[in-house]
């Protein structure tokens, strides 16, 4: 009878002790997860760059912390810098666009002629581009219903890449402040691991945990951002309307390990339509040469996570921008690789410890 009642009391206070830990954990969760997304990516930065930290150091005698700091500063400035840019723009140019259609100033060229030529599409670009250029008025009173569709689409994408651009800078302080302190980090990070598998892997997982953001990171997003920030040259040379949309494309299908050209063959197409032929033809090569420029970039960039299938790269990336946004195409590709990764490890060290029993 006694043995039965101290049991009862044990397992209502393991009960209680649950509940209270799993409430504590909830309540956490609920507080964080506003921020979840930008830690996770603030600890992503902070692990990619926290070796240029380590070789200032060496290098100038810069003490990691300052390192650290100034890393995280100059990361917000890249990033205020477009913003800024992103918002003037668009405050100038809508009220020179608002201004120039009410007065009738603006001018589209008249499209060319070969575009009839284009399958499907062909006969009903030329005439909405024909009329465009020839009263533009008249063709936003008889497309009003598109007009609004596209314009409240831009604007969401707009307000969407605004917000992105917000999330990216709190995501770099974040890393600023996990690299200021990034062997605590560390050493919490090896005493978590140590704990999930029992004492043995800790220190293991953290250097492969490492080395696999660094490797996504650096030969994957890295490489996506130079071809992208390359495309936008060249789409800004060929005076193509809306490079900043252009370079997303680009980025996104880079990430996704797909060519970089099948994202610009509307520009193209569209710079062989509009503009010279030897304008469009040096667009062409230029844009070939961004395509292939992964070939070079990725030996140079591409560490640890080299061997993460472009299948696990590409679902993590469409994943995370369909559940987070545009964060969420960076967040997704790196974590699922790193789980990929992870896991392939577990299974190797569980086959060995059976080989060996």
């Amino acid at each position: 009878m006694t043995n039965n009642s101290n049991f009862s009391t044990q397992a209502i206070d393991v009960y209680i002790k649950i509940a209270a830990i799993s409430l504590l954990i909830y309540w956490c969760y609920s507080i964080l997860q506003p921020f979840f997304l930008m830690v996770v990516w603030g600890g992503i930065i902070a692990t990619a760059l926290y070796p240029i930290a380590i070789w200032a150091n060496n290098k100038f005698g810069i003490s990691k912390a300052k390192a650290s700091s100034a890393l995280s500063i100059i990361g917000v400035l890249l990033l205020l810098i477009p913003l800024i840019v992103l918002s003037t723009g668009l405050y100038t140019g809508g009220s020179a666009l608002v201004t120039g259609v009410q007065a009738g100033t603006i001018v589209i060229p008249t499209p060319n002629i070969s575009i009839q030529g284009w399958p499907i599409i062909g006969e009903k670009v030329y005439g909405f581009a024909l009329q465009a250029s020839s009263n533009l008025e008249s063709m936003l009173t008889n497309y009003s219903d598109e007009v609004k569709s596209v314009i409240s689409k831009m604007a969401s994408f707009l307000g969407s890449l605004g917000g992105s651009f917000i999330q990216f800078i709190i995501s770099t302080v974040i890393a600023g402040a996990f690299m200021v302190n990034a062997d605590k980090c560390e050493r919490a990070f090896v005493l978590v691991a140590s704990r999930l598998t029992g004492g043995e892997q800790g220190k293991e997982l953290t250097t492969i945990s490492k080395t696999t953001v660094r490797g996504v990171v650096q030969g994957v997003i890295g490489v996506a951002v130079i071809q992208s920030i390359l495309a936008g040259v060249g789409i800004a040379f060929a005076g193509i309307p809306g490079v900043a949309i252009w370079m997303f494309l680009v980025l996104i299908v880079a990430i996704i390990q797909l060519p970089p050209i099948l994202a610009l063959l509307p520009a193209i197409i569209y710079a062989f339509t509009v503009d010279t032929t030897t304008t469009a033809v040096i667009f062409l090569i230029w844009c070939v040469l961004v395509s292939a420029s992964d070939a070079v970039l990725k030996p140079m960039l591409l560490g640890r996570g080299s061997d993460t299938p472009i299948l696990v790269i590409l679902l993590g990336a469409l994943g995370g921008m369909v559940m987070s946004g545009i964060i969420g195409l960076f967040v997704g590709a790196v974590i699922l690789s790193l789980t990929y990764q992870l896991f392939t490890v577990w299974l190797e060290n569980e086959t060995k410890e059976k080989d060996e029993s």
